[in-house]
């Protein structure tokens, strides 16, 4: 069996969170390593040397989350992080994107239709 189809017989779905350092992804990935799902965290490389969100993302790892190095500048790490799972939820903020945030939220739709995997 694919990876995918051991967790749906499980009752759990592999997910993806978009934003998981933030306020509300941090709670997320909470809820979802809590509930059993495979769960795994978009590691942007846009998040640099930021260090706060790096120990958030280094914490959740410890914890059993699997972190995926991908780029909203990269439709094709962003193709194959999806890929990789059943479920996508984006928490992106549009604070510090100057409401650029629509926008990449629709490179993640494209990469999503791509990938054709997705619940």
């Amino acid at each position: 069996l694919e990876e995918g189809e051991k967790h749906q017989e499980m009752g759990t779905s592999s997910v993806l969170i978009v934003g998981g350092s933030g306020y509300i992804g941090r709670r997320l990935v909470k809820a979802s390593l809590a509930l059993g799902h495979p769960t795994y965290i978009l590691q942007r490389r846009e998040i640099g040397l930021d260090i706060e969100k790096i120990e958030i993302l280094l914490d959740f790892k410890q914890q059993g989350a699997r972190l995926v190095e991908a780029s909203f500048s990269d439709h094709r790490s962003l193709v194959d992080a999806v890929k990789l799972v059943d479920v996508v939820v984006c928490a992106v903020s549009g604070v510090h994107h100057r409401g650029h945030s629509t926008l990449m939220q629709l490179k993640l739709v494209d990469a999503i239709k791509e990938a054709g995997n997705i619940k």
